[in-house]
């Protein structure tokens, strides 16, 4: 590419970021770290009524969990700052004004009841279009209807207006875009978008395009959903800075709900028990908590891979892939045209895979904190390591390790009687009293020796080993569950499972 590689995620601080937002994110990402380009964060807060207070660090929480860190950013700084752009709002007015000279935009002084009675009339005559275009705007309240001399009087007495795009009628918009290929829109379907907002703040369509070129963008990767919007962002791109200027685009595939009918929504995680959510999201007007991927167990390093192929391949029948085998290996155009169903199942087989792949120092201080969370305390690491290691094939998500795990950190208060009692005896309890002071002699505690004396114990006595083993893991455990018997004894320690033994057969039922 002979034009050094720009690209930018543009999110608004309106509340919690969506997966599909994070998958946008990532697809910059990458794009920029295969092509040693430039990843930025630019905010778009031009909308302050759907401000939110805490959103914005929010976003970068997100993407600092996500390991997605941005060169440029509002956090991060760079050569064209500033990144958020309600401090940049002087900047577009001379656009918008520059636009209105050259007879490709125009002041509408509307207000909002006479564009209430627009909307009305169409109805009533029956209008399949409510929009300000070119079949109303020269009945409404704006320049290109008012003498000069009239338009001159509003502004000079502070009459509130918005700068609007004149969209000309009768024809073709057209870009190539990187997933979808060559896209024509008729300009008898686009409305007059508004520009410049009355409070002197932007929309988005000017906004987007202003910063696009002075950042020196080269590729804006976007949602589908933004497809329409593309006409009106063309078009200024050619009446400002010359369609040579405009990055190349590419509109990615929506992620949609598990039964594939429409995007996916908070509503539908809501319904359906999964989060949509990069991490939990507590909205400061209501406190509701929305439930997050991290918070709910997963991994980053999955979170980003089940990401990468909602809409991607590479070609090949790989699903795993780390970070670096993403930036090796994505093309955008490879990116689907199509929507991407969500499986959640899918999801959690990706952590559980993640789990079993990664080095176990990677987690433990998260799985450590859960404990402590869950009232364990002075817990030793070089123990919970090896506890992980011994559980983490049958956790799916890092919340697994709690019920998979505890009981190597706190005794059982109940056990499995239902599964003891038909298999108990005198001879039985006698075993395992045996079996304690048997276990005092072990010199070198570990899962071999302890079995070993196990075993030959059950020899003399002419027992049935399973049935001593199933009853020996609910004496430690307290239930059927967990890793290799021998295993659990040999890392609650010796004293501990002398304890539990004796502690079993003080149990009430023995």
């Amino acid at each position: 590419m002979t034009k050094k590689v720009r690209v930018r995620f543009a999110p608004s601080p309106t509340g919690g970021l969506h997966l599909g937002g994070v998958r946008t994110v990532l697809f910059n990402y990458l794009f920029a770290k295969k092509h040693n380009g430039d990843f930025i964060v630019r905010i778009e807060d031009t909308d302050q009524a759907r401000y939110v207070a805490g959103a914005e660090e929010y976003i970068f929480d997100c993407l600092e969990w996500c390991g997605l860190h941005p060169n440029e950013s509002v956090a991060h700084g760079g050569p064209y700052a500033p990144y958020r752009q309600s401090e940049r709002k002087d900047s577009y007015k001379k656009y918008a004004e520059q636009l209105i000279k050259d007879g490709h935009a125009y002041y509408a002084f509307d207000t909002t009841e006479e564009l209430e009675a627009m909307r009305e009339k169409l109805k009533a005559k029956g209008s399949n279009s409510l929009q300000y275009d070119h079949r109303i705007r020269m009945e409404m309240n704006n320049s290109l209807r008012l003498l000069p001399e009239e338009t001159q009087q509003l502004l000079d007495t502070n009459t509130p207006y918005v700068i609007r795009i004149k969209i000309n009628p009768n024809e073709s918009v057209s870009f190539t875009d990187m997933i979808r290929g060559d896209i024509n829109f008729d300009t008898n379907y686009v409305d007059d978008k508004v520009l410049l907002k009355a409070d002197g703040m932007p929309t988005y369509h000017l906004a987007v395009v202003v910063d696009d070129y002075l950042m020196k963008i080269s590729h804006a990767f976007r949602g589908e959903e933004w497809l329409p919007s593309a006409p009106v962002h063309i078009l200024l791109w050619k009446y400002l800075f010359g369609l040579h200027e405009m990055p190349q685009w590419a509109h990615l595939p929506l992620i949609l709900k598990p039964d594939g009918n429409g995007k996916l929504s908070k509503r539908d995680g809501d319904r359906l028990g999964f989060p949509v959510y990069a991490m939990d999201w507590k909205d400061p007007k209501t406190s509701e908590i929305t439930k997050g991927f991290k918070e709910l167990g997963f991994l980053p390093e999955a979170f980003i891979n089940l990401l990468a192929v909602l809409g991607w391949n590479d070609g090949s029948e790989q699903e795993i892939f780390t970070m670096e085998e993403l930036i090796d290996k994505f093309s955008i155009e490879r990116v689907h045209k199509g929507g991407a169903k969500f499986d959640f199942e899918k999801a959690k087989w990706f952590n559980h895979e993640w789990i079993k792949k990664l080095a176990v120092d990677s987690y433990m201080m998260t799985v450590k904190q859960l404990f402590v969370q869950k009232g364990v305390k002075n817990i030793d690491e070089g123990k919970l390591t090896k506890v992980i290691e011994l559980v983490k094939d049958r956790c799916t998500l890092l919340t697994d390790f709690w019920e998979q795990g505890h009981f190597f950190f706190t005794p059982p208060k109940t056990f499995d009687e239902a599964s003891i009692q038909p298999k108990w005896d005198e001879g039985k309890k006698e075993f395992f009293n045996v079996l304690m002071s048997k276990c005092a002699d072990v010199q070198i505690w570990d899962a071999v020796a302890i079995e070993n004396v196990f075993k030959t114990l059950a020899t003399e006595k002419k027992l049935k080993i399973g049935e001593l083993q199933m009853i020996f893991r609910i004496i430690l455990v307290g239930t059927k569950m967990g890793p290799q018997v021998f295993a659990i004894a040999e890392t609650i320690g010796k004293q501990e499972t002398t304890d539990r033994i004796n502690n079993a057969l003080h149990h009430f039922y023995f």
